[in-house]
């Protein structure tokens, strides 16, 4: 690698990690505005996946079609939405990304390909197959991935979209974000084979392949190789992304089912942390890396001042952006 190549590498990585640090910081500041009584029903935090979303998102193009998680904080800010407008989001604001409609578990911003996020287990993965199928008919190039957890894989829709994609080759990436629980449940102790997504890709018809997920390079270069695959109209592709998050399930879960061993172990193995030390081994030094955290921490502080000062939602838009139109009647 020359020098130039090597310099430009790390200065993306340095960009990489400054993106998983603002999501860090707009999880903890949902956390902390959860416990003020400021966000109301409950949240799912991502922390800890950050590498899992940055990553894929650094391997797609703007007009790619991402679907995600009631856990999706972190996709919906890789793909462009602001901290600013998912906190504002999360506490009913009309400057939410969805204008109060969608809250913590439904984030959408489809200008940027960010076709929402879905509180039924595994139900937004055969609407990816949908946009692929468009992307296919249309010619366009685009690509659709899926993230969806571990527990999303004893799901009958995540088997189903699986066969379709691969009988129709659709371009379409299943991302698995494997953190080992499915809610309360160690995958384990209810699934048959070792790796949940990935040993289930062949069975049909697709390749299957794990990756770090907690390297935000290793997430981008496996993404990215099934992304290129799927332009090429190869067809679909499983890549499991084995992680952890950082605190329980929601809100109400403090999470002590987990072994303290097991914990520490992945929280040594924190994205930011593999980013960071990366980093600093690859010639940057620790100052440059603190001014990346103080810059996300801004970002994060002038979006929650921000978002805490926004105007409550009308109530009289609720029924606005039904349709494409703009309106809310039903049509014949």
């Amino acid at each position: 690698m020359s020098v130039e190549v090597e310099q430009r590498s790390t200065a993306d990585e340095l960009g990489l990690y400054e993106q998983m640090a603002v999501i860090r910081g707009t999880e903890k500041a949902a956390h902390d505005l959860f416990l003020k009584g400021l966000v109301k029903g409950t949240t799912h935090l991502a922390a800890g996946h950050e590498a899992v979303a940055v990553g894929t998102s650094a391997a797609l193009n703007p007009d790619d079609y991402v679907f995600a998680t009631y856990r999706g904080h972190h996709h919906a800010i890789a793909r462009g939405a602001t901290p600013e407008e998912c906190l504002a989001e999360l506490m009913q604001k009309a400057t939410g990304v969805c204008r109060a409609k969608g809250g913590s578990m439904h984030l959408t911003k489809a200008e940027f390909g960010m076709l929402g996020s879905y509180a039924i287990v595994g139900a937004h993965l055969p609407m990816a197959n949908g946009a692929a199928w468009s992307a296919k008919m249309r010619g366009s190039g685009q690509v659709a991935v899926a993230f969806f957890g571990d527990g999303a894989t004893n799901i009958g829709a995540f088997h189903e979209a699986l066969n379709l994609a691969a009988v129709w080759k659709l371009p379409v990436v299943f991302v698995c974000e494997n953190n080992r629980y499915m809610e309360y449940t160690p995958i384990g102790s209810v699934t048959a084979v070792p790796n949940p997504a990935a040993d289930r890709a062949a069975g049909n018809g697709m390749p299957g392949v794990l990756v770090d997920g907690n390297d935000v390079l290793a997430v981008r270069e496996t993404v990215g190789e099934a992304v290129a695959r799927a332009r090429r109209g190869e067809g679909p592709t499983v890549v499991e992304a084995l992680t952890y998050r950082h605190f329980g399930h929601s809100r109400t879960d403090p999470a002590k089912y987990r072994p303290s061993e097991e914990v520490q172990e992945w929280m040594a193995r924190d994205p930011l942390l593999v980013s960071r030390q990366r980093l600093v081994d690859g010639g940057v030094s620790e100052s440059d890396v603190d001014a990346a955290d103080g810059r996300a921490a801004e970002v994060v502080a002038a979006a929650s001042a921000a978002a805490q000062a926004a105007p409550a939602a009308d109530p009289a838009q609720a029924y606005t952006d039904v349709w494409a139109d703009g309106g809310w009647s039903w049509r014949n």
